[in-house]
């Protein structure tokens, strides 16, 4: 296996996580990069590993009728080609981990300010939302999320936040299933074009560790502060994103 410390660290961040909600994406993508894994293998590791973590919480969201399909579908239905066509993209190595550096940082940034609207009323604002730019901003995020191997929901909730898009409950769920669709489709981008120099074994082994950590913090009250774990991604990530750069710039 190798780098045995990434599987405890893969195993608590999806057990934190996933016991308020979170999928915890870009924190496995930050742990990667940093120790300097294949960039290909990073990319679908990445990925597989948000399925894992939140296909249980699109099914309690939609469980619980949180699931908005008539305004989820005009984002995803763009999003999802639009992810797939980014993990498909050629692009080299220092590339890669120049985009990934970047995004990190910005991703930093919105985790850090807290957008959460505090009022659960925004039908007004819900009933007046652009089909047009609903599109536009899932096509654009879907095709970063392809390209650097992430669901895209760090990217989306925050700004529908902003946008007041609709109530907390429903951008958390609508942000849940724009990272499912996403990652699944940049999966199947990865797929078409699989390195040989993969370590297969590595990969299962850090899907494993996500699962095991994901279903006993799904199951667990822990009363863990939601904004402290935000911020603390933020951090994890910030540092990812500048040690990238410093290295590949």
């Amino acid at each position: 296996m190798g780098y045995w410390e990434i599987l405890l660290l893969f195993l608590i961040i999806a057990f934190v996580y996933s016991s308020v909600g979170f999928g915890g994406g870009s924190s496995y993508l930050a742990v990667l990069a940093m120790y300097s894994l294949p960039y290909q293998e990073i990319r679908l590791t990445a990925l597989i590993c948000n399925v894992i973590v939140v296909v249980g919480g699109v099914y309690i969201y939609i469980k619980n009728k949180q699931v908005d399909w008539k305004k989820i579908l005009p984002i995803t239905l763009v999003s999802v080609p639009m992810a797939y066509l980014g993990a498909t993209l050629k692009i080299s190595q220092e590339t890669f981990f120049l985009i990934l550096g970047i995004t990190l940082i910005i991703a930093a940034i919105l985790l850090w300010v807290r957008t959460e609207v505090k009022s659960e009323d925004n039908s007004a604002d819900a009933s007046k939302q652009s089909i047009l730019r609903n599109s536009f901003l899932g096509g654009g995020i879907g095709f970063l999320s392809g390209l650097v191997g992430i669901g895209g929901g760090i990217f989306l909730s925050p700004l529908l936040n902003l946008l007041k898009w609709d109530t907390p409950r429903k951008i958390a769920a609508t942000s849940s299933v724009f990272i499912l669709v996403n990652s699944i489709s940049g999966i199947f981008g990865q797929l078409s074009k699989l390195s040989v120099d993969m370590d297969y074994f590595r990969i299962l082994s850090l899907c494993l560790a996500v699962l095991i950590g994901g279903q006993i913090g799904s199951r667990m009250s822990l009363k863990w502060n939601p904004l402290i774990i935000k911020r603390m991604t933020a951090v994890l990530v910030l540092v990812a994103g500048i040690n990238i750069l410093i290295k590949y710039w």
